[in-house]
């Protein structure tokens, strides 16, 4: 198996360390900084001593390296600054993502794609429109952070293990996210039996300002660990076949009602990519949140219309 990172910068390197501790194939670190890359990865060579790992991990400014993926992943980009939305980012994104997403379908044009970069759902959007690859084989990795952070904050107020919770988090990776308690499950039995609903509307707020939260401690560049942890697990369910369940951004065609977007939703997950959509039986105040979601996505698809990038 064969995993290409464009990006070597926080995410990128970060990710590359858990693919290799998965042991699922040969990594490639691709970045346009000079030696970035290159250095990255000797630097990660170095950990194999002490992981025990057996895969092999190669680093370059060279596009032509990612020939022959079974995934390439984007995370090249900037990051949010303090006080800066998601959103604020599409337009100096969305060149970068673009420019990549020609070179993945130049070079590698039977991959698998999952894009990471923020906004992650447009660019999720853009990468499958530019690459014209089929739906199942573009995915946007944001929700399943953000499920992430939910059970990791239900986790913390209730002290119990995060391997006991099961959440859902759809629609959009941005402020206009869902984070659905109805869907949300402690060893089967609803969330609401074990929080009241101001504590449950608390975790839920905490978990839509996670991510400006951990941007404005840091001052300079955004979450890493946690993302890099996050889209970790997509691979893995990927190369592994698992048909695993998580929440990605993909190309609805009908789904919820929504056609020709990309937003996130619950995927069973496998060796195709994206082996099903699940729908959710939402009720009509969080298909109206979630139709909301999705009318933010659209307006950021007309001003990448508007500039020419779509």
């Amino acid at each position: 198996m064969k995993v290409s990172i464009i990006g070597a910068g926080n995410v990128g390197g970060l990710l590359a360390l858990r693919l290799l501790e998965f042991n699922l194939g040969e990594i490639v670190l691709i970045d346009i900084a000079e030696g970035l890359a290159k250095g990255k990865a000797l630097d990660l060579e170095d950990c194999s001593a002490v992981y025990k790992y057996n895969s092999r991990i190669k680093g370059s400014q060279n596009f032509e390296e990612i020939a022959n993926s079974n995934i390439v992943i984007i995370t090249a980009g900037f990051a949010r600054k303090p006080g800066m939305l998601r959103e604020e980012l599409l337009k100096k994104n969305a060149l970068i993502v673009k420019d990549i997403a020609l070179k993945i379908k130049e070079f590698s044009p039977q991959a698998i794609v999952l894009v990471v970069t923020n906004p992650v759902d447009i660019l999720t959007y853009l990468v499958l429109k530019i690459t014209k690859f089929s739906p199942k084989k573009v995915l946007g990795v944001g929700l399943n952070l953000d499920t992430a952070r939910f059970i990791n904050l239900i986790s913390k107020e209730l002290n119990i293990s995060c391997s006991e919770i099961e959440a859902m988090v759809i629609g959009a990776h941005s402020e206009t996210m869902l984070v659905l308690e109805r869907f949300s499950f402690i060893k089967g039995i609803p969330l609401s039996q074990f929080l009241d609903q101001d504590t449950i509307k608390r975790l839920k707020e905490e978990t839509i300002n996670r991510g400006a939260k951990i941007v404005s401690f840091y001052g300079s560049g955004s979450a890493y660990f946690a993302p890099a942890s996050a889209t970790a697990e997509v691979v893995k369910a990927i190369l592994k076949d698992e048909r695993k369940s998580l929440c990605v951004s993909s190309y609805l065609e009908g789904e919820y009602g929504l056609k020709d977007i990309c937003i996130g939703a619950p995927c069973i997950l496998g060796k195709n990519g994206r082996e099903k959509i699940i729908e959710l039986e939402l009720n009509p105040s969080e298909l109206a949140l979630f139709l909301k979601s999705a009318d933010s996505l659209n307006q950021q698809k007309e001003i990448l219309k508007k500039d020419g990038l779509l």
